[in-house]
């Protein structure tokens, strides 16, 4: 770096940002604000880090921050980036507080795409943690730390995990410890399962939990927010819901995990089973005969459309205040007899004779 404060004659450095380990820095070629990092690498591995660092200058990603040049400057490795506007992960939620469930099931949609173009490109990450993700001003997550060479053993399940880890810090408030936090909803079931190395989800299992949860709200999460809803919305939830049971049982399997926390309600108000990625099903919710069965999953969904319309899981002796035209199907749903219990077909025309069309969440 010459006596001029600049690299390569053009980038001229300014103030540290976050802890000091990148700098503002402005380019008087474009005239704009960049960010550099000197890559503090052995000079026997220079050859290795600028390779790393030219595959990175051509990953192009909408949550990727660009490395935009490779500066090599008397035995000096720096890098030239994209300057980003925001605070880091870890700063947000050190700082105030966790991320709502909505707001980090968006961060995981796009550093989950950052990464998938990333890998697609043969370019493994390695770094990805809370300091190295940043919020900007609109919203959007983006990844930075590319361009970084790395063991040539590591995989792109290590970035996977490291995601998951990420994900976790921005929920909880804090990193995954020896015993996961508990699966309560679909967002922390997702983590949780990502996080076993032993069998985690797909990536496809992953892309597409991520995308719904980023869009929806979880049916317990609108009757914490706005109080018991209106008998019709319900049955027209538990029309929803029925039908996706239907298809599960249709095929010889259950779902086992019938919740308010796995019924998610999109903008339209139509509501989407989440898969049961986890065990942590809630005891209210759970049929008598604690088995995994098409049946018990009548009775659980029995259980989610009283709280809906309650405001409240069901106990023994309950009573049903606000049910009206639904209160028939759900004292046969919460029947302790499996046996006595409506098929689907009827309990599809008691849904249905129930609900207003129209009514939506």
């Amino acid at each position: 770096m010459g006596e001029t404060g600049k690299l390569a004659g053009r980038y001229r450095l300014l103030n540290p940002l976050g802890g000091g380990a990148v700098r503002l820095a402005f380019d008087e070629v474009t005239h704009r604000d960049v960010a550099v990092r000197q890559l503090r690498e052995p000079a026997e591995a220079h050859e290795a880090a600028l390779a790393a660092a030219r595959r990175a200058a051509a990953l192009r990603h909408p949550s990727v921050v660009q490395v935009l040049d490779v500066v090599a400057e008397r035995g000096e490795l720096w890098l030239v980036m994209e300057f980003v506007s925001g605070p880091s992960l870890e700063q947000a939620v050190l700082s105030r507080h966790p991320l709502p469930m909505l707001q980090t099931a968006r961060v995981g949609v796009c550093l989950l795409g950052a990464l998938l173009a990333a890998h697609a490109a043969g370019i493994i990450h390695g770094r990805v943690n809370p300091g190295t993700v940043l919020l900007t001003t609109t919203g959007r997550a983006v990844l930075t730390g590319f361009g970084f060479a790395h063991h040539p053993g590591l995989r792109a399940s290590a970035d996977l995990w490291s995601l998951a880890a990420t994900l976790h810090f921005a929920v909880e408030g804090r990193p995954p410890g020896l015993e996961p936090a508990a699966a309560t909803d679909p967002l922390r079931s997702l983590i949780r399962a990502m996080l076993d190395p032993s069998d985690p989800p797909s990536t496809e299992v992953v892309a597409e939990t991520l995308a719904r949860l980023a869009v929806t709200r979880s049916l317990d999460q609108v009757i914490a927010a706005s109080g018991p809803m209106p008998p019709a919305q319900v049955a027209a939830v538990g029309l929803d819901v029925l039908e996706q049971l239907a298809e599960l049982h249709l095929r010889g399997t259950s779902h086992g995990g019938v919740q308010p926390a796995n019924v998610m309600i999109g903008a339209d108000g139509h509501a989407t089973l989440a898969p049961p990625l986890a065990t942590g099903v809630q005891p209210a919710f759970t049929a008598p005969e604690r088995v995994v069965s098409p049946a018990a999953d009548l009775w659980s969904l029995g259980a989610t459309l009283f709280a809906a319309v309650e405001g409240r899981p069901p106990a023994p002796g309950a009573p049903l205040t606000r049910a009206g035209a639904l209160a028939p199907a759900l004292f046969r749903l919460l029947a302790g007899n499996p046996a006595y219990r409506p098929t689907l077909d009827s309990l599809r025309q008691e849904l249905r004779a129930a609900a207003t069309p129209g009514q939506r969440v």
